[in-house]
């Protein structure tokens, strides 16, 4: 219901429309919830093509912002101004709905944030980010994909987290999980513990086995804070015959619901235990 709820808001790239309906949004959902602290971040940048300003927003939910033991799950909620993966090139220039790419990873921390607030754990940290301006660069262009974390980094409040766990691109509906290789490289040991978590409580979707390197805002994260930071994506969306991402393609009839909780399931029951 949150992924649906944020794509008829329609595309939420930074500057449009739904971009500033589910900010406001989201600042009020936040607000529900029984955190100590939601930070909200706003970063006036000058838009990395065209010849305007825009505003990012960063959401930072803290648990028991005292605590030294931390976690931080962190997604990105902005969506991609241009479909330019899609197969017809008219649609180049198009915003995408983000479904997968956008708005799954930003629905499971909703209901994450539903389930620590009513199921309190006293003795750790937790932070959410919702991390704004991930998806802004142009194919090849490093430097413009995940400014929002780069800001964020300038403004990362005490005390920090031990850990970082990003989500993107997980409510695919053929939904496969290879171990990320630069989170592997980065926080080994975090990401046999939750792999080995999910196959445990019987997640056939987190596959043993490495997958390809993807720049993303764990890797910025950890480059920039020094801050151990894995990523749980699958970057074949939904397989390798047929992609959607980046595309007009990217919809909520393409995710499922029950592949959402299988993720969301594992990340509270690692949290939990």
């Amino acid at each position: 219901n949150y992924l649906i709820k944020q794509c008829d808001m329609g595309p939420r790239y930074p500057g449009s429309e739904g971009h500033n309906e589910f900010s406001n949004y989201l600042k009020k959902f936040l607000n529900k919830q029984k955190g100590d602290t939601l930070i909200i971040y706003n970063h006036d940048i000058k838009h990395p093509y065209k010849d305007k300003d825009i505003t990012l927003t960063n959401f930072l939910y803290r648990f028991n912002k005292n605590v030294d033991n931390r976690m931080m799950l962190m997604a990105h909620w902005d969506t991609r101004e241009i479909a330019d993966k899609d197969k017809n090139p008219e649609n180049h220039d198009k915003p995408i709905l983000g479904a997968n790419d956008g708005a799954s990873g930003t629905a499971v921390l909703m209901v994450l944030s539903e389930i620590i607030s009513n199921n309190q754990l006293n003795n750790i940290g937790i932070d959410l980010l919702f991390i704004d301006g991930e998806d802004m660069g142009k194919s090849g262009d490093i430097e413009n994909f995940c400014i929002g974390t780069t800001k964020f980094c300038e403004v990362l409040p005490n005390p920090i987290p031990n850990y970082a766990i990003c989500l993107d691109m997980v409510g695919d509906k053929e939904l496969t999980l290879p171990i990320e290789s630069n989170s592997y490289r980065q926080a080994p040991r975090l990401v046999y513990d939750i792999w080995r978590l999910a196959t445990e409580l019987g997640f056939s979707q987190f596959k043993m086995e490495m997958g390809p390197s993807i720049i993303d805002d764990h890797y910025v994260f950890y480059n920039q804070t020094g801050i151990p930071s894995i990523d749980i994506i699958d970057f074949r969306y939904p397989n390798k015959e047929t992609n959607y991402w980046h595309t007009l393609e990217d919809t909520p009839d393409k995710c499922s619901a029950e592949i959402l909780e299988a993720v969301g399931t594992v990340l509270i029951n690692y949290l939990h235990r």
